[in-house]
């Protein structure tokens, strides 16, 4: 049975996010860089660097958290895994849902790569549904 890294670095992130941490360390493989570069450019993170160890290759991210810290503490980042290794989610590019009404973003697995939901309907290409982030 193989790995769904996709999994573990959206549930790497959201509980490190639930617990205050500032840094993550996650394994460094195509499909997390590219996801990573999009929760970077889109803002949900805050810096991301490459770390070797034993020849094997990490990602460090650091994650962004708000500055008020009085009263109950509330996530910033929102993240659900929609595509799954047993139940594959397909949707072309007029039918990508809009998360938040176009506040959230949805990253899309494509012919042309991974990208966001606003990439895909400017390119008129669908794929599959990865995940939503909020």
């Amino acid at each position: 049975m193989g790995r769904d890294t996709i999994a573990d670095i959206i549930t790497s992130i959201r509980n490190a996010d639930m617990n205050r941490k500032g840094t993550i360390q996650i394994a460094c493989t195509n499909i997390t860089e590219n996801i990573v570069k999009i929760l970077l450019r889109e803002g949900f993170i805050k810096n991301v660097r490459k770390h070797q160890e034993n020849n094997k290759y990490f990602l460090v991210l650091t994650l962004r958290h708000r500055r008020n810290r009085k009263g109950p503490y509330r996530t910033i980042l929102n993240l659900k895994r929609i595509s799954r290794p047993g139940l594959q989610i397909y949707s072309n590019y007029q039918r990508i849902p809009r998360i938040l009404g176009g506040m959230g973003i949805v990253i899309l697995s494509t012919s042309r790569g991974i990208m966001t939901d606003r990439e895909a309907r400017l390119e008129r290409i669908g794929g599959e549904i990865l995940c939503y982030i909020w």
